[in-house]
């Protein structure tokens, strides 16, 4: 019987072969055979004893292996590895000494100390490095200009930092690039960045992976996304990213790669792909580019439970890249599929606006930058939000539809949408989670939008006239179909106001008919590309007028960038806070006010966004974590993509066995016959029952007993029935996993299966309005901001003036600015804006402007609000502009004409009046009034009345 120590050193041998090593016994050496060569049990200076393995890279001695069996632990036996290191006989040719290269393995362990390194460390690796790796951080060639010796490891040129000078970034930008930098100089093997949507992550991702190529001589840099549309994201990017040293893009100076197929380019210094296709070609096999557009966290990663098996691959060494970037690393994904990032001898880096308890785990609680959303608020990097309910009665509690002769519903197909009538034989019941699922309440559906758009430009965005972009979640892509033809009719517009952008924008369905087994006529179906890119109606919701209102499923909902995006309405519920906080998310994004009013003319400058909540989404409690949902909850197409990703967990065949039986009762005997063509002969009973087959136990421990060649009565032990079980659930989703034309087919059958219309019900509003949550954030804000007034009204000179009776000095603009700092300042974080809408929303009926751009004096008329000085709160213009009205008319009734011209003087100091407080005799040598002449010229307009002119205007329009 093979003992462990001997299982242990068989496993390595494979090991090192797979790597490119050629292992030899040391009675037949030959160390010119290859470039790495590995000589087993290989004898030392006296007192040493003896190498398990002595690694030789061209010609020379480099490193040991020490070997030890399974389950032994192996930080003990690190002395003993550099015990060997340093026992090399002298006659033996060596690289260093003592050798710099030190494993210590199990065949299923490994670790690895690479004592080129400034401060060696053992880490774990998930195998042997190739020859040709240690080849080169041998080679230590100093790069041109270099004046000292320059490390021969990436970890060690790390170390030398470089300072982050000329680079255009964000405070927190900057912030976060320094303490990666710090994190990767540690030789932390993982960091986490947090930082809020909006706020820049992949552009510091961009500036961090510059650095490492250029400073530290990174050889490749991995940018991991879970979905194509984010990997394309990314390369645009990379593209426009210009370099600070000489103005050049990024894509100028080194090789980015987005990967489309399973080869990378050799001189690929950053490789963007998704980890669907990283596991594939770690595996060895195409990829179906169709599973690269959906998440896997969005249908299968809450199905795949366990860690995705990954083997070796030498075409991809574990040494492929230096570091990985893990984009929107909060997905459950990365959880699941840790043996696909622990795959590589590289510096781990997740990029998130919301981490979840696992992703700190994950990343062992190394948060090098943490940058919320009310931080960037405060920074102006995001803007804030408000949330306003829609309830109404079939939303909240379904309805019914009675039986009788003359009532009828419609049923229509869900992959056709053709519908067909019918009687209502016996009375309909349906609830809320039944919505637009197995039954379209039509009303419903309209009522929500019509309340939408009654409500849009009196509350939620009152004084508009273009609909504010508008983005909404729909259940499913039928859902999205009935929104999408609501908000139309609803709205009074065209198709162009109104568009759905889902996965599968531009592919249409193509059925026609073949001769199948008998001579039958059966029907096949195929997609084709009706020429509209889901990402072309991204690219014009994102820069042109229209569409104004897009609707979605989650193609939108995680990293896509739409700054316009003012209004984001949920017509779905979302388990996941973190889910939900990305969906939110969408909203945040500041934009410029040009490029604002390019896309939405009436709008001044985007202040807010608002959550439109019409589900009770923002109310209910939502769990850290995307739950894993079981029976008839989980998608259809969620089971599917499991077993195609290699899940055989018990509980997804159970539910896919279950959802096969319903189809195939279902199903007409034409396309019982399409599916069994497509499934190669078998048919889908025979699929489904060998599904049930394989979740027996009784089966199993048969199973085990025959591989064993027990005899009957004897029990196998439990590792030989965990064995057999795994093998009969393998072998029967085989043909689901590996046929994707059957899968295909089973969706297509699916999608068929009907909804029932309801378009007897008449649906009615139960609330219309901001949310409790959002009058008591904003009565808290208000209540705070008014309690700094009183405690503060005696230091800031600001305030001192604004309550001063009568005023003891006019006010400054720059005291205004000051006290304006004062409230933005941590922990405060006070805007203008965000006080302004916190008074909108408690007394709508006396605050004036909403939406408009705050000037910084309107902090003049929050403070007069707030002190209730005022009764009505308006902008501070509009209040000038009132009493340059009255004054005008004063001038004029009492004989003092003005001609134009002097009149349009008077308006542009009226203007500046109300943007700074104050007018003096040099702000006429600025804009505007330089273009119009500037000093001397408004002197030859009013003559030597001007003086007094301008204390009679500064005094009454800013008292």
């Amino acid at each position: 019987m093979e003992r462990p120590e001997e299982k242990a050193r068989a496993r390595i041998d494979e090991a090192l072969r797979a790597a490119g090593w050629a292992v030899q016994n040391r009675d037949e050496t030959n160390v010119r055979v290859a470039r790495g060569v590995a000589v087993r049990e290989f004898p030392l200076r006296r007192g040493h004893g003896f190498a398990d393995y002595l690694l030789y890279v061209d010609s020379r001695a480099a490193g040991v292996v020490e070997a030890k069996k399974e389950g032994e632990t192996l930080t003990g036996v690190e002395i003993q590895a550099e015990k060997y290191s340093a026992g090399l006989p002298d006659q033996i040719p060596a690289v260093v000494r003592p050798l710099p290269f030190l494993y210590q393995s199990t065949g299923v362990e490994t670790r690895f100390t690479n004592r080129l390194d400034p401060d060696p460390r053992s880490r774990q690796v998930f195998h042997f490095h190739r020859p040709e790796t240690l080849a080169r951080w041998l080679a230590a060639d100093p790069l041109p200009g270099d004046e000292s010796e320059r490390p021969s490891t990436f970890r060690g040129r790390v170390l030398q930092r470089q300072p982050l000078e000329g680079y255009d970034l964000w405070p927190a930008q900057r912030r976060a690039v320094e303490n990666l930098e710090v994190s990767l100089g540690e030789d932390r093997p993982r960091a986490l960045i947090q930082m809020a949507t909006g706020s820049g992550k992949t552009f510091t991702a961009v500036t961090a992976a510059y650095r490492l190529i250029r400073h530290a001589d990174a050889s490749r840099v991995l940018f991991l996304v879970d979905r194509g549309n984010l990997g394309r994201q990314a390369l645009k990017e990379f593209q426009q990213y210009t370099v600070p040293e000489d103005g050049r893009k990024f894509t100028e100076l080194y090789n980015v790669q987005h990967l489309t197929s399973n080869r990378v380019d050799p001189v690929a210094r950053v490789v963007i792909t998704t980890i669907q296709r990283l596991y594939s070609m770690l595996q060895g096999r195409e990829l179906d580019p169709a599973l690269e557009e959906g998440s896997q966290y969005d249908t299968a990663s809450g199905l795949v439970r366990e860690p995705v098996p990954v083997a070796y691959n030498p075409a991809i060494p574990v040494e492929f890249f230096n570091v990985v970037f893990v984009d929107e690393c909060h997905r459950s994904i990365y959880s699941l599929w840790r043996q696909v990032l622990e795959y590589f001898d590289a510096h781990l880096v997740g990029l998130t606006a919301t981490p979840s308890k696992q992703t700190f785990g994950f990343f062992r609680k190394n948060l090098v930058m943490e940058y919320g959303h009310e931080e960037a608020v405060a920074d102006g990097v995001n803007v804030d939000f408000e949330v306003y309910k829609i309830r109404t009665k079939i939303t909240e509690q379904g309805s019914k539809v009675e039986s009788g002769p003359l009532e009828v519903v419609g049923k229509r197909d869900r992959e056709t949408r053709a519908v067909r009538w019918d009687k209502v034989d016996e009375e309909i019941n349906y609830g809320s989670q039944d919505l637009d699922r197995d039954v379209v309440a039509v009303d419903q559906i309209h009522t929500v939008i019509r309340t939408y758009r009654q409500k849009l430009f009196t509350e939620i965005f009152p004084g508009r006239r273009d609909v504010p972009k508008t983005l909404i979640y729909a259940k499913d892509d039928s859902h999205a179909d009935d929104i999408v033809q609501a908000v139309r009719e609803e709205f009074g517009r065209g198709n162009s106001f109104c568009e759905k952008i889902t996965y599968k924008t531009g592919t249409a369905r193509v059925v026609t008919k073949k001769a199948g087994e008998g001579g039958k006529e059966v029907e096949e179906v195929k997609y084709k590309s009706t020429g509209i890119k889901a990402e072309d109606l991204l690219s014009s919701f994102r820069n042109s007028y229209n569409p104004r209102v897009a609707v979605t499923v989650d193609m939108i909902a995680t990293g896509t960038d739409i700054k316009p995006l003012e209004a984001v309405m949920f017509m779905r519920a979302v388990k996941s806070r973190n889910f939900f906080e990305q969906m939110k998310g969408r909203g945040v994004r500041v934009i410029g006010k040009n490029d604002f009013q390019a896309v939405t003319p009436d709008a001044k400058a985007k202040t807010h966004f608002v959550i439109v909540d019409c589900v009770g989404v923002c109310e209910q409690e939502l769990s850290d974590t995307k739950p894993l949902e079981r029976k008839r909850t989980v998608p259809f197409e969620a089971l599917l993509q499991a077993v195609a990703f290699g899940s055989t967990d018990a509980d997804v065949l159970s539910s896919l066995a279950g959802r096969l039986s319903r189809i195939e009762r279902k199903l007409s005997p034409e396309a019982l016959a399409s599916l069994k063509e497509a499934a190669v002969g078998r048919s889908l009973r025979e699929i489904t029952a060998g599904l049930v087959a394989a979740l027996d136990p009784d089966r199993h421990v048969e199973r085990a007993r025959a591989v064993a060649g027990l005899a009957e009565g004897v029990t196998p032990d439990e590792a030989q029935v965990a064995a057999a079980a795994e093998e009969m659930r393998q072998e029967a989703v085989e043909p689901l996993a590996s046929n994707v034309a059957l899968r295909e087919v089973l969706l297509d059958a699916r999608r068929r299966a009907e909804q029932t219309l309801d378009a007897v019900s008449q649906d009615e509003v139960l609330e219309a309005g901001y949310s409790d949550e959002a009058r008591e954030r904003a009565r808290a804000l208000t209540g705070s901001f008014e309690r700094y007034i009183e405690e503060h009204k005696d230091e800031i000179t600001a305030l001192q003036v604004l309550f001063a009776r009568p005023y003891a000095k006019r006010l400054r603009f720059e005291d205004v600015r000051a006290l304006a700092e004062a409230i933005k300042a941590p922990p405060r974080s006070w805007t203008p804006e965000a006080l302004w809408r916190a008074y909108e929303t408690l007394d709508r009926d006396r605050v004036r402007g909403a939406g408009a751009s705050r000037l910084l004096t309107d902090v003049v008329s929050l403070v007069r609000y707030a002190t209730h000085q005022d009764d009505v709160l308006e902008p501070f213009a509009e209040r000038v502009n009132e009493r340059f009205a009255d004054w005008l008319a004063r001038q004029e009734a009492g004989g003092r004409l003005f001609t134009n011209e002097q009149r349009q003087w008077l308006e542009l100091i009226r203007d500046h009046i109300a943007g700074s407080l104050k007018i003096e005799a040099d702000d006429f040598e600025y804009t505007p009034f330089a273009q119009r002449g500037g000093m001397g010229r408004v002197y030859q307009i009013f003559g030597d009345e001007l003086n007094s002119l301008l204390d009679e205007l500064n005094e009454t329009l800013a008292a």
